[in-house]
């Protein structure tokens, strides 16, 4: 829709709407942009303009009635509460809303002071020393792999060969079978995979996977048009406590948030130390 069009349906629309407010207002908010005034709110065409960008005439014209009447309602629940029409307590809402308005303007204080002055490095050391003190923090709630999958046609020739390629994790030759016949190959053998992650990919129930995992690290399953062929090269089973390797992202995000806590409350502790010297908190006696 071009915007003269646009524009042109949104002002036909105000026109309906405030044909009531008579046309000396209506073009004393024109003036200024408006298009809509409820109680002394304005709602400004640029807003509709904003809203019907590339809509046709009739659901520009939808569109910008759809807003209206909703901004509309709102602004009059919003006076209703205001004026005392409703049972509200007013004061309780104002504290509400300059509490609210307060944490933000701390929490964004606090923020750029933990981006901008907090160590984000986190020492082997240290991420060791945690690791051994809540061992049983880090359990896995689902078994963890490292391997390979292959996924062929039912009809691929020399499956077989390729199990015993897999088995002896001979990449040459899988990836050259691979790509003659695989309909799928995903090499993992250097990051971890969850159980999670292989269900979304093989055709297989959790509690099988996780049963299969405690006794296989080759694990076929096969539906009508394909088979699938995992070689775990690595695991650590459902239950078990979590490699170091992978717990690191966890154990790190603790350290931080720990050090975070205590990093703001060092600054707050500054921030009243050097108010009092400045003399920029004063105690009355009563």
């Amino acid at each position: 829709m071009q915007p003269i069009m646009r524009k042109t349906t949104i002002l036909y629309l105000v026109s309906v709407l405030l044909l009531f407010s008579g046309c000396q207002a209506l073009e004393k908010q024109q003036q200024y942009g408006a298009a809509v005034e409820v109680n002394g709110h304005f709602l400004f065409r640029s807003t509709l303009d904003s809203l019907t960008v590339g809509l046709s005439s009739d659901d520009s014209l939808r569109v910008a009635q759809q807003y209206i009447s909703a901004w509309a309602k709102d602004i009059l629940m919003y006076d209703a509460v205001k004026n005392g029409q409703l049972n509200v307590e007013i004061d309780a809402i104002e504290q509400m809303v300059a509490d609210y308005r307060h944490s933000l303007y701390v929490h964004a204080y606090e923020s750029y002071l933990v981006e901008r002055f907090m160590s984000k490095a986190v020492p082997d050391s240290t991420v060791e020393q945690m690791y051994a003190q809540l061992s049983d923090r880090f359990r896995l709630d689902e078994s963890i792999m490292k391997g390979i999958l292959v996924i062929v046609p039912n009809d691929a020739p020399n499956i077989g060969k390729l199990r015993k390629w897999m088995t002896n994790e001979s990449l040459d030759d899988i990836e050259k079978y691979v790509y003659q016949n695989a309909s799928g190959y995903e090499l993992f053998a250097d990051r971890w995979v969850t159980t999670t992650d292989m269900l979304a990919q093989i055709p297989v129930e959790r509690k099988e996977l996780e049963n299969k995992l405690k006794t296989k690290n080759q694990i076929e399953v096969s539906d009508s048009l394909k088979t699938y062929l995992l070689q775990v090269t690595d695991k650590y089973l459902l239950g078990n406590p979590m490699p170091l390797e992978y717990a690191r992202p966890e154990i790190e995000k603790i350290i931080l948030s720990e050090r975070q806590v205590d990093f703001l409350l060092k600054e707050r502790e500054k921030l009243y130390n050097e108010a009092i010297q400045e003399q920029k908190i004063r105690f009355y006696e009563n």
